[in-house]
């Protein structure tokens, strides 16, 4: 579709001196001396302020459930699920083994129980029955899973199965799955549930069960809010963590830690550094409307066009910004149906020819067909007016 641009404006936040980020390596700094892998994101910008060996494909271990709670936050945000809904348990789901929550074949749970089982505990018996909600079959939402692999532009993770167990052919990279970190974190709930150190299911019951965060960085470093840890005897010890400080939030990734206080150092190690040196200037939060659309015969002529995920522009600390266009582009032409959550259009930042920032801008609401008595209607306004 064609695009224009319907606004330019300069921000005038009366700051000076701004400077683009400068990778850390590039500088020699050494944060993550025993991982295999590592990165570390600010979430808004998704620059990456450290990296060693980040697109190097190895397993992820449970830190595939990053990707499992991606697709149980969408569907919800979709209606195509409810945090009350029961989760029925199958007989395969309560096999699992590793990590659970010890479900029973035909146990039921609501989402929002089996979402603590899966976030705190890393439970792969509520994965399992949460993919099955989802998809019918495990492998039906392994499927979803690869899809939104490539919806996201990841040339270098495949997954097998919605939980990290050992399986050939399951892989990611530091780099990737910062990628989809950033992406769950555009659903603000989230952290409800990762950032809990311990909770219980079952309350009432004779079956109450402790959950304890296997993330210890939720209880022992500030701001830290998730979000999944990962073990196997292959991965060696991971952690996807992200921590947010002073409106910046950021995501830090280790892959085949050797030991868990390494890797808990190491994730400490990226943090504190980001935190130190870099500042975020938070621009637009998720869901701002920036714009509006026109929808060519459909039941509402115009929509939001609205912001997808948090908008900012970062910094070093000591340096500020100044004279930031913000450039909205918009499709041109856009035709029924349009879903709440469709592409629209995007938004981008720039100072002089460097691109800041760049993302999507989305429907705000849906405009569904419009019938013929709206059409007819519609034209014979259009011939009054005329008159």
């Amino acid at each position: 579709m064609k695009r224009f641009v319907i606004a330019i404006f300069t921000i005038a936040l009366t700051f000076s001196a701004f400077s683009p980020y400068v990778q850390a390596e590039e500088k020699g700094v050494q944060l993550t001396e025993s991982a295999k892998s590592a990165i570390l994101i600010e979430r808004d910008t998704g620059q990456v302020l450290y990296e060693k060996n980040g697109h190097e494909k190895l397993p992820p271990a449970s830190m595939t459930k990053i990707m499992t709670m991606l697709l149980i936050m969408e569907a919800i945000e979709e209606g195509k699920l409810t945090w009350d809904e029961k989760i029925r348990t199958s007989e395969y789901a309560a096999s699992m083994g590793g990590s659970q929550i010890f479900l029973e074949a035909g146990e039921e749970m609501t989402t929002d129980e089996m979402l603590r089982g899966i976030a705190i505990a890393s439970g792969n018996d509520a994965s399992v029955a949460m993919a099955e909600r989802i998809a019918g079959s495990e492998d039906a939402f392994v499927e979803k899973m690869n899809t939104k692999v490539k919806e996201l532009g990841l040339e270098n993770t495949k997954f097998q199965n919605p939980t990290g167990l050992p399986a050939k052919e399951h892989y990611s990279t530091a780099s990737d799955m910062a990628v989809i970190a950033k992406e769950l974190l555009k659903y603000e709930g989230i952290t409800k549930y990762t950032g809990q150190y311990e909770d219980y299911l079952r309350q009432d019951t004779e079956k109450k069960f402790w959950l304890v965060n296997t993330n210890k960085l939720v209880k022992f470093y500030p701001g830290v809010d998730g979000l999944k840890t990962g073990f196997t005897a292959e991965a060696k010890y991971c952690l996807t963590a992200t921590a947010q400080k002073d409106n910046m939030r950021v995501i830090a990734v280790v892959f085949g830690a050797p030991t868990p206080k390494e890797r808990n150092a190491q994730v400490t190690n990226m943090l504190d550094y980001a935190f130190s040196h870099y500042k975020t200037h938070p621009m637009f939060e998720r869901n701002v409307p920036v714009a509006k659309v026109h929808v060519s015969k459909g039941s509402v002529k115009e929509l939001d066009a609205v912001t997808s995920e948090p908008i900012s522009v970062l910094t070093k600390k000591g340096e500020n910004i100044d004279d930031v266009v913000k450039e909205i582009n918009v499709d041109e032409k856009v035709k029924a149906p349009v879903k709440k959550g469709d592409k629209v259009g995007s938004i981008i930042l720039k100072k002089g020819s460097q691109v800041l920032s760049e993302s999507d801008l989305i429907a705000g609401s849906d405009s569904l067909e419009a019938s013929w008595w709206q059409l007819f209607k519609r034209s014979l306004g259009h011939f009054t007016k005329l008159d």
